[in-house]
This record gives structure tokens, sequence and C-alpha cells, in this order.
């Protein structure tokens, strides 16, 4: 049995994909400032913490006259094992 779109049941269709869309335009513009300032914190947060490692976890100063050296970890730059030197001659 087929059935037949009626012109009331399509203007109701229509009437509601409206409502949202211009709901959700509304809504929108309330909550944007809300959901963007949220995000700007992390965000600045995140930046903060890159910056400034020690600002989370403060030091305490050594006790005066004592020196503390503290050494960067050797990094290695290359790879000796790189693979095999080909001498090659030019052709001309």
């Amino acid at each position: 049995m087929l059935q037949y779109a009626s012109a009331t049941g399509l203007m109701r269709t229509i009437l509601i994909i409206l409502l949202i869309w211009f709901g959700g335009k509304i809504l929108l513009r309330m909550f944007a400032p809300v959901i963007m300032q949220f995000f700007v914190k992390k965000a600045e947060q995140k930046f903060g913490s890159q910056f400034n490692p020690n600002q989370q976890r403060p030091r305490q100063a050594p006790p005066e006259g004592e020196v503390i050296i503290e050494k960067m970890p050797k990094q290695e730059t290359s790879n000796k094992n790189v693979g095999e030197y080909v001498d090659y001659e030019e052709i001309d």
C-alpha cells in the first residue's frame, strides 16, 4: 500500500526543521562565550606549563653554602650504524 505525503505533513516537517535551525543558532550564541572561555583557560594552562614547568612544583632553596650542580643527560647526536659507504664514479 502506497502512502502519499500530505501538504500539512510537509509544512509540519519544514516548520520543525526551521525551529531546530533557528533554535540552535540562538542557543549557540548564548553558550558560545562560555564554551570559548573554557577552551581559552585550558589552552592558557597548557601554554603556561610548557614554558614554566617549575611553577607547578616549586623547588626548595638549598641550604646556604651548599652547591648543587645539575647536569643534562648526555644525548647521542647521531647514529653511527647508518649503513655502509659506497664509493661511486661519475660517468660522462
